[in-house]
C-alpha cells in the first residue's frame, strides 16, 4: 500500500463531502485548536451539549486504570483527559450522531458504528497491558480506525455499494483491493489521511494505515507503533466476533488467541478483557443509542466443538476457488447415519469428486462456510436441525444462495416434496440410494453450476468494465475540476461550490464570507524572469496560502494570479483575521531558483454575505471591490468595503507596497 496523495486528499476535502464534525462538536474542536483557550471557556461550550457531557464523563471513567476517584464534572474530565483527547472524542461522537444512516445501500451504518464501538472499548482495555497509549486516546483510535470506509460510503454511495456487493460474492478478493480498483485509493489510505488531518498523532494514523496487513517490516517489533498496530488488529477481531452470527463466534476464537499471543497476552487474561469489553459495550450502546448483542462469556466461546471431519482430495486447495472441471465437484454430504455418509462418500470419491462431511445441520453450516461446496446432498430427518431448516438457513447466506441442493428422503409424499422444493431444494433422491441415479443427478447439477458460472463471468466482465469506466470518469472529473499548476480547485469548481455554499448559508441562516487574492506585480515577475519563475512563484505562494487557511476554507485558482477563498460559517471580522494570516504567510516566503531569491506579496479583498445581495455573484463582486481598494492603497494589504464609505484597510506591518 502507498499513502494517499496529499493533493488528492485536499481535493476530497474541498468537495465538502468527507465526514466531518457538526454543531457543538465543531465549536469544541475549533476552540481546542486555539493556543489561548481556557478550561472555563471550553467547559462552557461542552455544557451546551448535554449528550456529549455524559459521553465525555463516561469515557473518562471507563479509562480509569489508576483507580482514581470517579470523575463527575466536565471540569474534572477536562483535567484528566487533556485537550487532544477531548477534541478527538468530540469528533468521534459527532460522527456517530451525524452519520447513522446514508445513501450507500450495502453499507450497514448501525453495524459499522456498533463494531467500531467494540473496537474502541477493546483498545482502551488493552492499554492496561501494552501501556502504548493513554486509554482515552486509544479509545478514539479504535473508534475511528475504519472511518475511511464510512468516508467512501459517503463520497461515492452508489459505487461503494457496488463494491460491497462484490466483496460478498467474490472469492480471494479483499475490500481494499476492490476499493483501489474502483476509486484509485482504499479505506486504509483514506483513514490515515483523515486521522492526520484531524490532528491525531502520526503514530496513530500510521498504525491505522498498517493494522489490516500487520506487515512485520512496517515497524520494529515491540515498538510503540507496532504495539498499536497489533492492538488494533485484536480490537477489530473482537468486534468481528461480537458482530458475527452466533454459530460462527467459536470458529473465530483461535485467531483471537493467536493475535493476543503476539503481544504476550495469555488466553485467560484475554478472555477476561473481552468479557469486560462486552459488558461496557452494552453500557455504551445504551448511552449512544446503538444496538448491541448479548455475548456469552468468551471462555465458553473458546470451548469450540470438535472440528467436523473433512476428507478433501489432494488437489482441493488448487480447485477451491476455480471453475468446476468436467469430472470434479466439491460436494458436502450431510447425514447423521454414518453408514449413509460412508456409502455416499465412496460413490462420490470413486467418481473423482471432493467430499466434505457433516453429521447434522448446524455442523453443515460451518463446513459450508469453510469449504464453499458446489453441491450439497443432505438427509431430510436429522437431529438438532433437519434438512429443510438447513436449506432455509443456507439460502439466506452468500455461500448457500448459489449451491445446488439434493435432498435424500424415504418419503414419496407429494405434499412433502412440494414443501421441500418451495424451501430451496433443487432435486431429490429416494432411499435406498442407486449409484447410476446419483451419477445422473450430479451431472444435472454440474450443468446448472456451469451455467451459473458462465452468467457470473459475464456479470464480472460487465462489473469490471463499469468499475474501470467509473474510475476513468472520476479521474477525468478530478482533472476537469483541478488546477494542474497549484493542485487547487479551478474556476469551474469554485463557481459551483460558491453557489452551493450560498444556498446552504441562506437556507440555514449561516454566515458566509469570501476572499479574492491577487499576487502583487505578478506581470512584472513574468516579464522580468520568465513564465517558469512565475509558475514557481504561484506554486510556492499557493502552498503558503493553504497552510494559513482553516480546515473548512475552500481555496481555488480563478486564473492567472487570482485566487478565491470560500469561508463557510465565517463573519467578516473572522474572514479578515484569516486573510491577514494568509497575507503574512505569503510575505514570509522566500522563493529561490538558482542564484535568484524573490519575495512576493498579495493583496486580498474580503466580503461577507449581506441581506441586500441577490446571489453569490454579488458576494464575489464586493470582495473584488475590496481587492481594488487594497491595490489602490499600496498593495500587500487586506481590505473590505463593507465597513463604511472608505472601507477598512489593513496595511502590511513593514509598510511595503
Amino acid at each position: 500500500m502507498t499513502s494517499l496523495d496529499k493533493s488528492k486528499f485536499e481535493h476530497l476535502k474541498a468537495s465538502g463531502d468527507l465526514p466531518s464534525p457538526k454543531g457543538a462538536a465543531l465549536a469544541i474542536i475549533r476552540l481546542t485548536q486555539r493556543a489561548d483557550v481556557s478550561m472555563a471557556e471550553l467547559s462552557r461550550i461542552i455544557k451546551t451539549d448535554p449528550a456529549f457531557v455524559g459521553r465525555l464523563i463516561k469515557a473518562t471513567n471507563t479509562g480509569n486504570l489508576a483507580g482514581r476517584r470517579p470523575v463527575a464534572s466536565v471540569q474534572d474530565a477536562l483535567t484528566v483527559l487533556g485537550l487532544p483527547a477531548v477534541r478527538t472524542l468530540a469528533l468521534g461522537f459527532s460522527l456517530i450522531s451525524t452519520y447513522r444512516s446514508g445513501a450507500c445501500r450495502n453499507f450497514e451504518y448501525e453495524a459499522f458504528w456498533s463494531g467500531s464501538l467494540v473496537a474502541a472499548i477493546t483498545m482502551q482495555a488493552l492499554t492496561g497491558h501494552t501501556r502504548c497509549a493513554q486509554p482515552e486516546e486509544a479509545f478514539c483510535l479504535g473508534l475511528l480506525a475504519r472511518v475511511g470506509e464510512l468516508a467512501l460510503a459517503t463520497l461515492h454511495p452508489d459505487e461503494y455499494s457496488h463494491v460491497l456487493g462484490r466483496i460478498a460474492v467474490e472469492r480471494g478478493k479483499t475490500l481494499a483491493g476492490l476499493e483501489r480498483n474502483a476509486f484509485a485509493m482504499d479505506h486504509n489510505e483514506l483513514t490515515a489521511a483523515m486521522l492526520a488531518d484531524w490532528g491525531m498523532p502520526k503514530v496513530f494514523s500510521d498504525a491505522a494505515y498498517h493494522f489490516e496487513e500487520r506487515g512485520e517490516s512496517a515497524f520494529p517489533e515491540g515498538s510503540r507503533p507496532w504495539l498499536l498496530m497489533q492492538s488494533l488488529a485484536i480490537s477489530q477481531h473482537v468486534a468481528t466476533i461480537c458482530m458475527a452470527a452466533e454459530h460462527m463466534r467459536s470458529t473465530l476464537m483461535p485467531r483471537l488467541f493467536l493475535l493476543g499471543s503476539r503481544i504476550e497476552i495469555d488466553t485467560g487474561t484475554l478472555t477476561a478483557i473481552c468479557d469486560r469489553v462486552t459488558q461496557s459495550w452494552r453500557e455504551w450502546g445504551a448511552l449512544l443509542d446503538l444496538a448491541t448483542r448479548e455475548i456469552p462469556p468468551f471462555e465458553e466461546l473458546a470451548k469450540a466443538p470438535n472440528e467436523p471431519q473433512v476428507l478433501p482430495a489432494p488437489d482441493v486447495a488448487a480447485t477451491l476457488h476455480g471453475e468446476v472441471p468436467t469430472n470434479l465437484l466439491r460436494v458436502l454430504v450431510v447425514d447423521d447415519e454414518e453408514s449413509t455418509r460412508a456409502v455416499l462418500t465412496a460413490m462420490l470419491e470413486n467418481a473423482g469428486h471432493v467430499v466434505f462431511e457433516a453429521t447434522n445441520g448446524r455442523e453443515a453450516l460451518e463446513v459450508a462456510v469453510a469449504s464453499q461446496p458446489h453441491l450439497m446432498i443432505t438427509d431430510w430427518m436429522m437431529p438438532e436441525m433437519d434438512g429443510i431448516e438447513l436449506i432455509r438457513a443456507l439460502r439466506q447466506t452468500r455461500v448457500g444462495r448459489g449451491m445446488y441442493v439434493v435432498l435424500i428422503t424415504s418419503s414419496d409424499d407429494e405434499d412433502k416434496l412440494v414443501e421441500a422444493f418451495e424451501n430451496g431444494v433443487d432435486d431429490f433422491m429416494c432411499k435406498p440410494l442407486n449409484q447410476r441415479v446419483l451419477g445422473a443427478r450430479l451431472r444435472a447439477g454440474q450443468r446448472v453450476i456451469r451455467l451459473q458460472q458462465e452468467v457470473e463471468r459475464d456479470r464480472e466482465e460487465m462489473r469490471r468494465f463499469a468499475a474501470e469506466l467509473a474510475v476513468t470518469n472520476r479521474r477525468l472529473s478530478d482533472v476537469a475540476l483541478t488546477d494542474s499548476l497549484t493542485g487547487f480547485a479551478n474556476r469551474r469548481y469554485a463557481i459551483d461550490r460558491m453557489t452551493e455554499e450560498w444556498s446552504a448559508a441562506r437556507r440555514h441562516k449561516r454566515a458566509l464570507s469570501c476572499m479574492v487574492i491577487d499576487v502583487d506585480e505578478f506581470k512584472q515577475i513574468n516579464d522580468t524572469y520568465g513564465h517558469d519563475v512565475g509558475d514557481m512563484v504561484l506554486r510556492q505562494m499557493s502552498a503558503s496560502i493553504k497552510d494559513a487557511l482553516r480546515m473548512q476554507d475552500v481555496v481555488a485558482r480563478m486564473g492567472g494570479d487570482e485566487f478565491i477563498v470560500i469561508c463557510p460559517d465565517t463573519s467578516l471580522a473572522q474572514a479578515m483575521v484569516c486573510a491577514e494570516r494568509a497575507r503574512q504567510s505569503v510575505e514570509t516566503v522566500k522563493i529561490r531558483t538558482g542564484m535568484l531569491q524573490l519575495r512576493v506579496s498579495v493583496s486580498i479583498g474580503v466580503a461577507a454575505s449581506a441581506s441586500g445581495m441577490k446571489g453569490s455573484d454579488d458576494l464575489v463582486k464586493v470582495a473584488d471591490q475590496g481587492l481594488y481598494l487594497a491595490k489602490q492603497r499600496g498593495r500587500n494589504r487586506i481590505a473590505a468595503v463593507q465597513s463604511g464609505p472608505q472601507g477598512v484597510v489593513r496595511n502590511s506591518p513593514n509598510g511595503q507596497g
